[in-house]
């Protein structure tokens, strides 16, 4: 699956204020993280696991 064929949303972890907004895409093999305001870069790729374990240590500090 190609970059422009991801399906993004807007990260549960961004602000509410619409002006610092992390996006994700979620495949079978990875999530895929993206600035918003910054789509022409290549974000960044992580296992699904990965992914889980940072969101866990996030939420948890």
């Amino acid at each position: 699956m190609s970059r422009a064929e991801l399906t993004w949303f807007k990260s549960s972890y961004s602000g509410s204020q619409g002006d610092d907004c992390v996006e994700v895409a979620i495949t079978e093999e990875a999530v895929h993280v993206r600035d918003s305001k910054d789509t022409a870069r290549p974000g960044l790729a992580v296992s699904r696991d990965g992914w889980a374990r940072f969101v866990r240590y996030a939420a948890h500090g």
